[in-house]
């Protein structure tokens, strides 16, 4: 299930790649830093500046350390801090060798605090080695769409071979977002961990200032090392676009990812394409009765004013099914292009069951003499 819902994460984003952004406002930005905006819902790029560029992240990585936690662990479960967990460098929540956490704590540390000791003791846990776990996050990565990263540590800290690009970064952030409990965890403003053997709690604030000076910011994370530069993913939702804005290397991070988002809402606006609950066919089912069909899914995409003209609608029905007809089956698709670019294909399939009637049967036979 979790490998399906990745591969059709992948071939979404190979299909946003087709429609390449399309230039928001010139804004200014250091030539070694990476940039890009994605519709999480889409896929489809916004804007890309140096998108391809494969640098340092920094923190960043562990938006790809928490997906893994949460898909392969269970949030309840009990982790004995080792001691390689213990006194890691960098950003810490100063977990103690022998104390116990929960999954879910530490997942809170990891992304409210950016704890690096976090970091090892929930790959640790997952995979029983950090070179385990690393192996692992390249798997995933590659089945989400993010074939130009490469991951050698769960934290972030720097590593020789240790780099993203801000479009990888952006596509793993968006199919995150999918899942409720990480929105949970990087839209919190804090988190107060269970207590401890020796009856004490953490509290865990968050650091991301985005959710407090961005309207609509809902997550995700902060980064900094000198290697990597500040580094930061927002996610935001206005006028119901979920946005995944990722900037590598910039030092006003806070500053430019409201620009690009700013610059983003403004360009685009999230258009209903094919409302499936709105949607009903008609096709001829032998005799002169006829079977309602529709289909599953609607389709949203975001559209500028100019593109709003260019999108076409093809449905192809089935001249007549066959009897009987049951529920799911196929009467036709529907495709929707933009320009001549394929952006959503669906089948049209019956909504009910048509069974056949003696007369119907009389009719065959009549037919076949």
């Amino acid at each position: 299930m979790r490998k399906n819902r990745a591969l059709c994460f992948a071939a979404a984003a190979l299909l946003a790649v087709l429609f390449s952004a399309v230039p928001l406002a010139v804004l200014a930005a250091p030539v070694s830093a990476g940039e890009a905006v994605l519709d999480a819902e889409s896929g489809r790029v916004l804007f890309s500046r140096n998108a391809h560029m494969q640098l340092p992240m920094a923190s960043t990585t562990k938006i790809l350390t928490a997906v893994l936690i949460l898909e392969d662990c269970c949030l309840d479960d009990l982790v004995r801090i080792p001691p390689e967990a213990a006194g890691v460098e960098g950003s810490s929540v100063y977990l103690k060798a022998g104390e116990t956490l929960s999954v879910r704590d530490l997942l809170y540390g990891l992304l409210l605090r950016s704890g690096n000791d976090c970091a090892v003791a929930l790959a640790l846990h997952h995979s029983g080695s950090v070179e385990k776990f690393a192996a692992r996050m390249n798997e995933r990565a590659v089945q989400i769409g993010a074939e130009h990263s490469c991951f050698v540590n769960p934290h972030g800290l720097p590593a020789d071979g240790h780099y993203t690009t801000a479009l990888d970064l952006a596509r793993i952030t968006a199919y995150a977002l999918h899942d409720p409990v990480f929105c949970s965890i990087v839209s919190a403003e804090e988190w107060k961990t269970q207590e401890n053997e020796e009856g004490e709690a953490r509290l865990f604030k968050n650091k991301n200032k985005m959710l407090w000076e961005y309207e609509g910011a809902c997550g995700v994370k902060t980064g900094y090392t000198k290697q990597a530069g500040r580094c930061l993913v927002t996610a935001a939702r206005k006028e119901g676009m979920l946005l995944v804005c990722c900037v590598l290397n910039s030092p006003s991070m806070y500053e430019r990812s409201a620009e690009l988002l700013d610059a983003a809402y403004e360009k685009y606006e999230r258009v209903c394409l094919f409302d499936a609950n709105g949607y009903t066919a008609s096709v001829p089912a032998g005799g002169k009765r006829s079977c309602r069909c529709g289909c599953e899914k609607s389709f949203y995409y975001p559209l500028t004013e100019r593109e709003k003209k260019e999108v076409r609608t093809e449905v192809r029905l089935e001249p007549r099914l066959p009897l009987p007809v049951r529920r799911g089956d196929a009467a036709g698709d529907l495709r929707i292009y933009l320009s001549n670019q394929l952006l959503f294909s669906e089948k049209i399939v019956s909504i009910e069951d048509i069974e056949r009637s003696f007369f119907d049967i009389l009719r065959e036979i009549g037919k076949s003499r």
